[in-house]
């Protein structure tokens, strides 16, 4: 279940599963990181970044004085070495910052033998990567309860040394530092009760900031090959059912599923967000070209792929 929370409190009787869990993340890290740069490199491969003219302190160029212009934007000392008029052009800057976060309870950790990972480690790499594509542009990146937003081109390691000290992973997390001119990047299944998704948005999208939902599923979640006596097991608590006749609960099975991402993408398109689907049988850089090209602004409408 979904729970969302500043600080995270464990009891005595959860510790040792939490601390299991928080170890194999750990252990993993290293060789996602290292796949995270990868799947990043190719996705990025040419693009500049997010620079342009605009209000600012830094320098960006000087270019040619066009008549009409106030002459108080004239650089003198500049226009003094030839014969013509030079303007002094500063950089666009704006105070933003992009949250990210990963699920990491679980149910994340499922994989079925349709897919080569684990929803968790798809999620982690492509954190990761997002990571290191924004600290070569610059941005300020933070994980909500867990770091203040900085700019480092080593955001990814910092990143992935931030999670190693993650004591309890939750689904949803703390909302008190987002502010306007952010954006957050929530990476998850998204398997929760809707109504909780739909009050993380709300809260999030009251402070101004954009999101983007990105839903990790493996592809069995999807399809429910399953037959005859099965049994399920809720990973997040330890719930059992054996059903006699798996076959006969499909249908049910995917209009319920049908309707939870139908809520995300209503909840998203109500909230201005963006919504990315991703299976884990899929390349990792399929969710990361879409995402990438959404915190860059590109419109909509050449994005209708990701949903």
């Amino acid at each position: 279940m979904a729970t969302e929370q500043s600080g995270p409190t464990i009891d005595t009787e959860t510790w040792p599963g939490i601390l299991g869990q928080a170890r194999t993340v750990a252990e993993a890290l290293p060789d996602l990181l290292a796949e995270a740069r990868q799947v990043g490199n190719s996705v990025v491969s040419g693009w500049h970044g997010r620079r342009r003219s605009g209000p600012g302190e830094s320098f960006w160029q000087f270019r040619p004085f066009v008549m009409g212009e106030p002459a108080k934007r004239i650089d003198w000392r500049r226009s003094a070495r030839d014969d013509h008029l030079y303007v002094r052009e500063r950089e666009w800057e704006a105070a933003h910052t992009i949250w990210l976060w990963a699920d990491l309870t679980a149910s994340m950790a499922f994989r079925s033998r349709l897919a080569q990972v684990t929803k968790r480690d798809r999620a982690l790499v492509l954190l990761l990567a997002v990571a290191d594509m924004l600290a070569n542009t610059g941005e300020r990146i933070g994980l909500p309860g867990l770091t203040r937003p900085f700019a480092d081109r080593n955001a990814a390691e910092r990143i992935a040394d931030a999670l190693t000290h993650l004591a309890g992973p939750v689904a949803l997390p703390d909302t008190s530092a987002v502010r306007r001119f952010s954006d957050v990047v929530l990476i998850a299944d998204f398997l929760d009760p809707i109504d909780q998704i739909a009050a993380w948005v709300g809260r999030v999208a009251g402070t101004g900031a954009r999101g983007h939902l990105v839903q990790v599923l493996d592809p069995i979640e999807e399809t429910f090959p399953f037959d005859g006596r099965v049994e399920f097991r809720d990973p997040e608590h330890g719930i059992r059912l054996t059903t006699g006749r798996a076959e006969g609960w499909r249908e049910a099975y995917k209009d319920r599923l049908e309707a939870q991402k139908a809520g995300l993408k209503d909840i998203a398109a109500r909230a201005g967000w963006t919504y990315i689907l991703h299976h884990t049988d899929r390349p990792a850089s399929e969710p990361l070209l879409l995402l990438h090209s959404r915190l860059s602004g590109a419109p909509a409408a050449l994005l209708r792929g990701g949903e």
